[in-house]
């Protein structure tokens, strides 16, 4: 890969906001724990160099579940991201957090089971390097500098975001029962989604910053009568909103500190992963 091939800042999320980037380019990243989800799209914006990832590949075929978010996290380092954007459709757990909230969490709850969550594990890998079994800290989960700047542009752009909240992270491809909604609801959380983890903690063990942007685009199953949330209405209200979270998204690329100075970028002080990290 050439230096034009690489990129400092990472977009994991839909289609939609990569369209504006200048320059595309296709690149197919080989990482020690398989495929990413789709090559990566790399561009430029406002001057800066940016990879684009579909999370569940471009056409939309992989559930939640089986994303190798382990590959996805490597081959965005690979390429020289250091920051990494995230956004995600969420259920609201609150009556005020109805479709279209914008709500950047500063808390994570993971709801979700045998996903691969970690990079040091201790099991040597297929090209035979074995990591040593680490411990990262991930007592708050998101870089607080790039959520600082993320509710400063939607605020800009007049979507008042929620500053804060907790977001759970459930298995998937299902969504919630009517129960566990409530039971969700009542542990004081915000949101609910499927993809948020092991993103976060993975992006932290790589010392990738990692913010979460969720757009609420239903009220979850406990909070609302009727039949509950189904995907078309999850896709139609994402459809409503995409072109304003696109400019929250492309606004905050391009916003981005270049010099980081956070705990996230300190995470992999003093420790001996028993890995060459890209």
């Amino acid at each position: 890969m050439s230096d034009s091939d690489g990129a400092a800042i990472g977009v994991i999320g839909g289609s939609g906001f990569y369209s504006l980037l200048d320059g595309i380019t296709e690149v197919a990243v080989d990482t020690p724990y398989g495929a990413p989800s789709d090559k990566l799209l790399i561009g430029e914006l406002a001057g800066r160099r940016v990879a684009f990832l579909p999370r569940h590949g471009r056409s939309h075929s992989l559930p939640p579940h089986r994303i190798n978010y382990r590959a996805n996290l490597w081959a965005l380092r690979a390429v020289g991201v250091r920051q990494v954007v995230a956004p995600c459709a969420t259920g609201g757990l609150r009556p005020e957090f109805g479709p279209g909230t914008l709500v950047v969490p500063d808390q994570l709850v993971d709801r979700t089971y045998g996903r691969e969550q970690t990079f040091y594990d201790g099991e040597p890998r297929a090209d035979g390097l074995r990591p040593n079994v680490v411990h990262i800290p991930l007592a708050d989960p998101y870089c607080p500098a790039g959520r600082q700047q993320a509710v400063a542009v939607a605020r800009r752009a007049g979507w008042e975001p929620q500053d804060g909240g907790t977001l759970v992270v459930i298995q998937g491809p299902r969504f919630s029962t009517r129960a566990e909604s409530r039971w969700h609801a009542a542990q004081g959380w915000s949101v609910v989604g499927m993809t948020g983890y092991p993103e976060a903690t993975l992006a932290r063990e790589l010392g990738l910053c990692y913010t979460s942007i969720a757009m609420v685009t239903d009220l979850d199953a406990g909070v609302e009568v009727g039949e509950g949330v189904t995907h078309e209405e999850v896709l139609k209200v994402f459809s409503e909103n995409i072109e304003r979270l696109r400019t929250v998204i492309l606004d905050l690329v391009t916003e981005l500190p270049a010099e980081r100075n956070c705990l996230c970028s300190k995470a992999l002080d003093g420790v001996d992963t028993g890995l060459l990290l890209p």
